[in-house]
């Protein structure tokens, strides 16, 4: 898969899965834009991975002047977007819905949902004017069933899906792709937060109960939801739009 001079966009590039996204498309010759809430976190991510040619952009994907800002800072930098990881998002609080604060339900659906969407907006808009493009949205195993304690975080990603879905017919006849990843259990930051969601104490046994389900006995580990990332990207999908791919180690099945 040869990104030899090709401009990927990726948000939420320091943490886990966007790091190591990062690094692929950067050993495969890609040109990166990386955004994230964390200025300090990004530039060790450039430091971590000894990047060459790339653009660093702080920015909170719920405000649409920032999507809209850093969506135009790549263009002008590059001139163009060929790639775009729409990937920011967070996990909120664990709590069930009789207990979700009203705060924590609208912090995860505005990054959540409202990050995709803006994202999805003013890229696709770039993309639609150059007539080519392909873009993945990171949804999640919640996104297809339901999660105890993750009510917003669950409602979030399957909203993702179904902007996927209609991002993809918006843009299929304008040489687009749209599509969405739904990784399981992956060894991240993330992870560790759900599993300390109801205190340190219970870690060790929500990750017990975690591993019970996934028939493989693991976590990912974020190259290999990478390796799925750069593929639906690449040449190799070329006709793959409006679908969205589990990564589970087996979980579902």
């Amino acid at each position: 898969m040869d990104f030899e001079g090709k401009v990927v966009l990726i948000t939420g590039a320091a943490g886990g899965i966007g790091k190591e996204t990062a690094r692929l498309f950067a050993e495969q010759g890609a040109k990166l834009s990386l955004v994230d809430m964390d200025a300090q976190a990004l530039e060790s991510l450039v430091n971590e991975l000894d990047l060459k040619d790339y653009l660093l952009q702080t920015a909170d994907v719920t405000s649409e002047e920032q999507v809209q800002n850093f969506v135009l800072q790549t263009k002008e930098k590059y001139g163009k977007i060929d790639v775009f990881f729409n990937n920011a998002g967070i996990e909120g609080k664990i709590a069930s819905i009789v207990e979700t604060t009203e705060e924590n339900l609208d912090k995860v659906l505005s990054v959540n949902i409202k990050g995709v969407f803006f994202g999805l907006k003013h890229v696709m808009a770039t993309m639609m004017k150059q007539k080519f493009g392909s873009i993945i949205n990171t949804s999640s195993i919640t996104g297809l069933k339901g999660s105890l304690g993750l009510a917003p975080y669950s409602a979030s990603k399957h909203a993702v899906l179904g902007l996927t879905k209609t991002a993809a017919l918006e843009s299929a006849g304008m040489g687009i792709r749209v599509n969405a990843i739904c990784p399981g259990y992956v060894e991240t930051r993330m992870m560790q937060s759900i599993e300390q969601g109801r205190g340190p104490e219970y870690a060790n046994q929500m990750r017990e109960r975690a591993l019970s389900k996934v028939p493989m006995n693991r976590y990912a580990q974020s190259h290999e939801i990478a390796e799925l990332v750069l593929f639906l990207a690449s040449d190799k999908a070329t006709f793959i739009t409006g679908s969205h791919y589990l990564i589970d180690g087996g979980n579902l099945a």
